[in-house]
């Protein structure tokens, strides 16, 4: 493990509960396993540049509710913390406001559970006005259950009016009424953000170009992808929510097909609950889409678990991940593989309603996923010859954008015969165009 001097050096502790684990053992899906787990924490504690010198699983057999972990293990940790002169010391499971006071003050270092550890990464990668309000909710609440441990001058404030002085509040009631009315500005500014969001979705509703949303856990290559369509240029890393802010961009589809491509922000296992609801109008791009692409890293060997924990927030959204006509499953990052697996994994693809394999990196398979995006909007494509009256020739340039043109034919009459491949939703369109000239 490299150290890295400029940085604030960190250690990250995974407690791994032998009841979670028994628990699991009975279920239908397996619980993450345990080194993929930490090796995501480790990942978490690196994308806010703390440098993670001491990494650690730690079977906890009854969880201490004053400590979580046993005193051997507190002490041993404790003693490496003070050896390595670390700073801060991340717990990859939640802690109450108890058990994090306790192990700040055994192990003599900052200490950050999960929630907080998220927290600190959405902090520094919001950048819209919504993005961040959300995040400074979504802290303001994290914090009002943990008054207890960020204020030592506890004393009572001399009372208000009348000569006697009367106790008065205590510091800690004065710091949550403070708090409380911080939260209640902070929901007032995101009501009205969601009220701006509301009227740019109704303005592209007047301009009805189908939303396909990107969904996926973090690190799955959702931006690289993002980018790879678009040409845009979204932050792009190997690293756990490298983006936050959703993007949207049009895009033109091989045959005409306009939609506007959304990406969205990394799902991730046990997102506490009170950071889903900050961070659901983020996520309203997702509800409204009519089609979710979700994006799977494959070469991940945590990959099936990490879809199920899409799934889940897909479904605590209202979306139904099992349905095909709406979700779109791809499997990313087959560049990674090896040549057997690749070969295996991509033969496995061909058969009917199997995700589609890519590499959004080198490129391959993406006109297949463009093919098939527009497939799942505008219908399969048809084989159809039109004939265009020579008063209606403005048609023409239609056409050639939205379809594929296999054989043209002037005929003498001034008319045109084509021959073209276009999708179901543009046949329909071109026929109501000429019925209409027929009929006026």
């Amino acid at each position: 493990m490299t150290t890295r001097p400029d940085l604030t050096r960190a250690a990250v502790i995974s407690p791994i509960l032998t009841s979670e684990r028994r628990a699991a053992e009975g279920s239908a899906l397996s619980l993450r396993a345990s080194d993929a787990r930490h090796e995501e924490a480790i990942g978490l504690t690196e994308a806010i540049d703390l440098d993670v010198v001491l990494a650690e699983i730690v079977t906890v057999s009854a969880p201490r509710p004053a400590t979580l972990m046993g005193t051997g293990k507190l002490e041993e940790i404790a003693e490496n913390v003070a050896e390595r002169d670390i700073e801060v010391v991340i717990i990859d499971h939640p802690l109450t406001p108890v058990q994090q006071r306790n192990l700040e003050k055994a192990l003599k270092a900052k200490v950050l559970d999960r929630t907080g550890l998220i927290l600190e990464i959405f902090g520094r990668r919001a950048r819209t006005k919504e993005g961040r309000l959300q995040v400074d909710l979504a802290h303001l609440e994290y914090q009002r259950g943990r008054l207890v441990r960020s204020w030592t001058h506890l004393e009572r404030q001399r009372g208000g009016g009348g000569f006697m002085g009367g106790p008065g509040e205590t510091q800690i009631e004065a710091d949550r009424r403070q708090l409380q009315e911080r939260i209640m500005r902070l929901k007032k500014e995101l009501e009205q953000v969601r009220r701006t969001r509301d009227l740019h979705r109704a303005k592209r509703r007047k301009v009805p170009f189908p939303i396909v949303a990107i969904v996926g856990y973090t690190n799955a290559g959702k931006s690289t992808l993002f980018n790879r369509l678009t040409g845009a240029s979204v932050m792009a890393e190997d690293m756990l929510f490298a983006t936050l802010d959703p993007t949207l961009r049009r895009v033109q589809l091989p045959h005409g097909t306009i939609v506007i491509l959304s990406d969205t922000v990394g799902f991730i296992s046990d997102l506490p609950t009170h950071l889903v609801a900050a961070f659901r109008a983020t996520l309203e791009e997702v509800v409204e889409a009519d089609l979710i692409v979700h994006l799977r890293d494959i070469s991940d060997p945590d990959s099936a678990a990490q879809a199920a924990d899409v799934e889940e927030i897909l479904g605590d959204l209202g979306v139904d991940a099992a349905d095909r006509t709406r979700v779109l499953e791809v499997w990313n990052k087959i560049d990674n593989l090896d040549n057997a697996k690749r070969n295996a994994l991509l033969e496995g693809t061909r058969a009917n309603n199997a995700p589609l394999a890519i590499s959004a990196v080198t490129g391959e398979g993406i006109a297949e996923l463009l093919a098939l995006i527009e497939e799942r909007i505008s219908g399969k494509m048809v084989a159809l010859s039109i004939e265009i009256p020579p008063e209606r020739m403005s048609l023409l340039d239609w056409i050639y954008r939205n379809s594929e043109v296999t054989e043209r034919n002037d005929n003498d009459d001034g008319s045109i015969t084509l021959n073209v491949q276009m999708t179901e939703a543009a046949r329909q369109e071109i026929q109501e165009q000429l019925q209409d000239h027929k009929k006026a």
